[in-house]
């Protein structure tokens, strides 16, 4: 069994998103896999390319500014900053 080491819950969720960087001019599209007060998980296509600081734009207007806490080729873990 698992220790849990996050100090807030995350919850299963399936949203869109979208990965935006350089003042708005990339952007990358995500699915948003499980939300937290203090971060999120994001599906991607490719974690390549992504910067380690961005914002995180969800289909029903949320804004959260990020920062990765860890990432693998297709899934990248946010903290909210």
């Amino acid at each position: 069994m698992s220790v849990e080491r996050r100090a807030t819950i995350r919850h299963r969720v399936l949203k869109g998103g979208r990965i935006v960087t350089n003042a708005g001019y990339s952007t990358y599209d995500c699915t948003v896999r499980s939300l937290s007060d203090g971060g999120a998980r994001l599906k991607i296509a490719s974690s390549v390319g992504v910067p380690d600081s961005f914002e995180l734009v969800m289909d029903d207007g949320r804004k959260f500014d990020c920062q990765v806490a860890w990432r693998t080729a297709l899934e990248i873990g946010v903290k909210f900053i």
